[in-house]
């Protein structure tokens, strides 16, 4: 954590200086991982597609998503160095599940929820993401479950509203096996 915190300091004492055409994404990856965060709430990039990576840097530049330090950072950059930045992050490796197989009643309750809410519509059928919908797939699993929170109860925005709706009937269990199983695909 300190040398995330380090980077981040050096980041930001380069805020308002162009940033290169090809940046250097040492400040990303020093808290998300160079694909896969190893930082408890910090949410692994690697797999996500540039556009919803954009999507998330200028709602966090703009404040319409608030996610300290990433408001700080995102707060300098020009739209052309959010996607850069973007484009960057996607080149990322995706994460992979490498743990001990899911308790077989929560992942079948997880794949009831779902088909049930069409999760795989927008998330794509393997959950990996695409265009401005972000990969799902062996993301963080409390990250996952404070995003659904987030978004159930309107506390996080989303580039348009459709989380927001989705999440709605989502009680804490559904939520807790939904992030179990999506975690650990």
């Amino acid at each position: 954590m300190r040398a995330c915190l380090a980077v981040l300091t050096s980041l930001l004492a380069l805020a308002g200086a162009p940033l290169a055409a090809a940046p250097a994404i040492e400040a990303c990856t020093a808290c998300h991982g160079a694909g896969t965060s190893q930082n408890p709430g910090v949410p692994s990039l690697g797999g996500m597609p540039a556009t919803f990576v954009t999507n998330q840097l200028f709602m966090f530049r703009e404040g319409q998503r608030r996610a300290e330090p990433m408001n700080g950072l995102a707060e300098p950059m020009s739209d052309d160095d959010l996607t850069a930045y973007a484009t960057e992050i996607a080149k990322l490796p995706a994460p992979v599940y490498q743990g001990p197989a899911g308790d077989p009643a929560r992942m079948a309750r997880a794949r009831e929820l779902i088909g049930k809410h069409r999760c795989t519509s927008c998330h794509g059928p393997n959950l990996g993401g695409q265009d401005q919908i972000p990969r799902l797939r062996a993301q963080r699993e409390e990250y996952l479950a404070a995003a659904l929170k987030g978004y159930r109860s309107s506390d996080r925005a989303g580039f348009d509203p459709a989380m927001n709706e989705a999440a709605q009937d989502l009680n804490d269990t559904d939520i807790a096996d939904l992030a179990y199983a999506i975690a650990r695909q």
